[in-house]
């Protein structure tokens, strides 16, 4: 039986059209992208298959281009197409980022580091500049290490934080093990660049350790 065959309120994009796309799920949503399926399978058994083949959603969508066309009912061209759809993705999220914007909550700012930072293979330290205003002046990568950790340099933080004549910044890094827990090397050099940045009148609010499912804000831990 195909997708076409099912009663129309079962069928993911009649349902995401009628309750939104969160109404979805995994599969669903996988199914839409995909359009059709493979000889005896309809696009939602061959999502699933492809969601069981990567572990997750997310795994598929960061497999690279060898590993994703490897997949049955996968290639070159739903490659280039999903690196289109999160390109777009990434490009409307960074939109909401753009230098005069203010930063709306937490939960939003994590939301947009995670999208930036998580699935390095390898950890960035990266800064996020602000104005008295805390709206957004520049987002920069500034440092990128293996996995057992990135060396910081709060001499560099500085120069670019009196170049953007920042009032404040947000300070983020993430762990590819995909754990969000502070290390004591994460307190120490927060620590180092809030009494270094003091110096300048810069303040650091916040410093998000972005994992796998979430991040860690020192300030809430009172850590800063």
């Amino acid at each position: 039986m195909t997708i076409k065959d099912w009663p129309i309120a079962e069928r993911p994009r009649e349902r995401l059209l009628a309750a939104g796309p969160h109404s979805l799920s995994d599969a669903e949503l996988l199914a839409i992208f995909l359009r059709t399926g493979v000889s005896g399978k309809s696009a939602v058994e061959l999502a699933r298959d492809l969601l069981a083949r990567f572990g997750s959603l997310r795994r598929l969508l960061a497999a690279d281009q060898a590993t994703f066309c490897l997949a049955p009912g996968l290639g070159t061209a739903k490659f280039a197409q999903l690196q289109a759809v999160l390109e777009m993705a990434r490009r409307h999220l960074d939109e909401q980022f753009e230098r005069g914007s203010p930063l709306l909550s937490p939960e939003h700012t994590a939301a947009y580091l995670k999208s930036r930072l998580r699935d390095y293979p390898y950890e960035v330290f990266a800064v996020l500049f602000l104005d008295n205003r805390h709206r957004v002046i520049a987002f920069e990568e500034m440092f990128r290490g293996t996995i057992d950790g990135a060396s910081v340099h709060p001499r560099e933080v500085v120069r670019r934080a009196l170049q953007h004549n920042a009032a404040a910044v947000i300070l983020s890094h993430n762990h590819p093990s995909g754990v969000a827990e502070p290390s004591q090397a994460d307190q120490r050099i927060t620590t180092r660049l809030r009494d270094v940045l003091a110096l300048i009148d810069v303040r650091v609010l916040d410093h998000l350790i972005v994992g796998d499912a979430q991040c860690c804000s020192l300030a809430e831990r009172g850590l800063i």
